[in-house]
């Protein structure tokens, strides 16, 4: 009896969200930020949350007309209530590392981790309930972590920021409140390396608003860079026995996958970025090996200097951004039923096609196209398939030499054997893609979501499915606009 009051209490306060009047910013917020800093623990079985501390950060950076998320995506959502519960201020959904880590092998067996998150919200005027809800089995979202917070507390912290971080000014079209604010933090970048941080910022500049929709809303966004040195150049790569001092603590090897690149020092990242006002950041890698990362609205990782670093960088910021699911499924992953079967997934721009005719993205199917729709799939797994084979065994290869300390020039040859081989992959995929008679329309394609079966992609192909210089899908870039027009409208 207990539990069902529990459930229609928490099923009453959100009925009440979704009917009640959109909250007015001056009235319940001051133009400030609060960091809430708190330990997210646990393994596969199970999860809680402790709180860390609260900091007073500078002025909001976020919208103070849209503090209620529309999207339903995300495996965690914030909500901020009014102190009783009754009526919802501000609203953000979001993914984890530690939701990443639940789903390894690792947590799976019982293994528990301890990982340091921050929620980011606007400072409230009076006492307000802070809490964090996960979505359950069936992907409805329910209770986690409730806590009361008092804007007067004295053990809020009011810290100056890091007197060492340069910040640059890389795009200004004004007021922070109605415009995307990207702040892309330099990692791995020494104190004698400011030339280059300087050039590579300017690069991925370009690179972002070559990109739509960014390119057409470029006058919605701000961009700064913030770089503080780290002691050692580069970024750890601990397959390769390759370990450095870093001020964000970037590694490769994240989840045990080797091209993901994650930190666990939240803390570092978010007083680095605390420099300038931020609603997403973009961590730049001071590294030639290919990887990069995204989880939503956390963060988001990419490779300066690799052959695929415009890829990276765009693709992971679907990720981070936009909550863009992985629209490839065969190369491996450290993840076990990322997405249940029979479920479906909050992300846009995949689905379960529970209801076929009913797809999620109706809307922008191609007409006179079926859904699901037919491709060469069979062909296409024989041809990836046989590369990712050749793929991971050259990188393991590398890894073992590389630790055993091989002559850097057989190194240096099997890295370049490497790239060349991912680029004539790259380029037989495009060619093969090209001549199906479902190119470049929207459909429901099969085969998505790290899963070959069950799971289906708008189109073809898209940046979210395959490395090159393409643009996102139809429904990605839907998706994104929708986020921008929400965070600048």
């Amino acid at each position: 009896m207990r539990l069902r009051l529990m459930v229609l209490g928490t099923l009453f306060i959100a009925l009440a969200a979704l009917s009640q009047t959109p909250p007015d910013f001056a009235t319940c917020f001051q133009d400030k930020t609060l960091r809430v800093d708190y330990f997210h623990v646990g393994d596969g079985k199970g999860e809680e949350i402790t709180l860390d501390r609260l900091i007073l950060g500078a002025a909001w950076a976020g919208s103070t007309k849209n503090l209620l998320d529309p999207f339903d995506n995300g495996r965690y959502f914030i909500k901020v209530y009014d102190v009783s519960g009754a009526t919802l201020l501000y609203s953000r959904g979001f993914d984890a590392y530690f939701g990443e880590y639940r789903t390894t092998d690792a947590a799976l067996k019982g293994i528990k981790r301890t990982y340091l998150e921050s929620a980011l919200i606007p400072f409230p005027k009076a006492k307000v309930l802070f809490t964090i809800e996960v979505r359950n089995k069936e992907n409805k979202l329910q209770p986690l972590f409730k806590q009361e917070i008092d804007p007067a507390d004295p053990a809020i912290r009011n810290e100056a920021p890091p007197r060492d971080v340069q910040v640059f000014d890389l795009l200004d079209n004004g007021d922070p409140h109605s415009k995307v604010d990207l702040a892309i933090l330099a990692e791995g970048y020494a104190a004698g390396e400011g030339a280059k941080v300087r050039k590579d910022l300017q690069r991925f500049l370009g690179i972002f608003f070559s990109q739509e929709p960014y390119k057409s809303l470029k006058d919605r966004f701000n961009v700064r860079g913030v770089w503080r040195a780290s002691e050692d150049s580069g970024i750890s790569e601990p397959d390769r026995g390759i370990f450095k001092r870093t001020a964000a603590g970037c590694t490769f090897y994240s989840l045990q996958s080797e091209r993901y690149v994650l930190t666990e020092e939240d803390r570092a990242v978010r007083d680095i970025a605390g420099c300038v006002p931020y609603d997403v950041v973009m961590i730049m890698l001071n590294t030639p090996r290919y990887g990069g990362g995204g989880i939503y609205n956390l963060y988001t990782t990419f490779s300066a200097d690799n052959q695929w670093n415009e890829y990276v960088f765009l693709h992971e910021f679907g990720h981070g951004f936009g909550g863009l699911a992985d629209e490839y499924y065969s190369s491996s992953t450290g993840y076990n039923d990322f997405y249940p079967a029979g479920l479906e997934p909050v992300e846009p721009n995949i689905t379960a096609l529970l209801h076929p005719p009913d797809v999620k993205w109706k809307a922008l199917v191609t007409p006179g196209t079926p859904v699901p729709t037919p491709w060469e799939k069979a062909d296409f797994d024989k041809m990836d398939s046989d590369y990712q084979m050749v793929r991971q065994a050259l990188n393991e290869k590398i890894a073992k030499m590389m630790r055993e300390g091989a002559p850097k020039a057989d190194v240096e040859k099997a890295k370049a054997e490497s790239e060349r081989l991912s680029k004539e992959a790259a380029d037989r995929m495009d060619a093969y893609f090209a001549k199906s008679k479902f190119a470049g329309r929207t459909g429901a394609f099969e085969g998505a979501g790290y899963s070959t079966t069950g799971l289906y992609r708008p189109m073809l192909d898209c940046i979210m499915f395959s490395k090159g210089a393409k643009p996102f899908c139809s429904v990605c870039r839907d998706r994104i606009a929708q986020v921008i027009k929400y965070l600048t409208e």
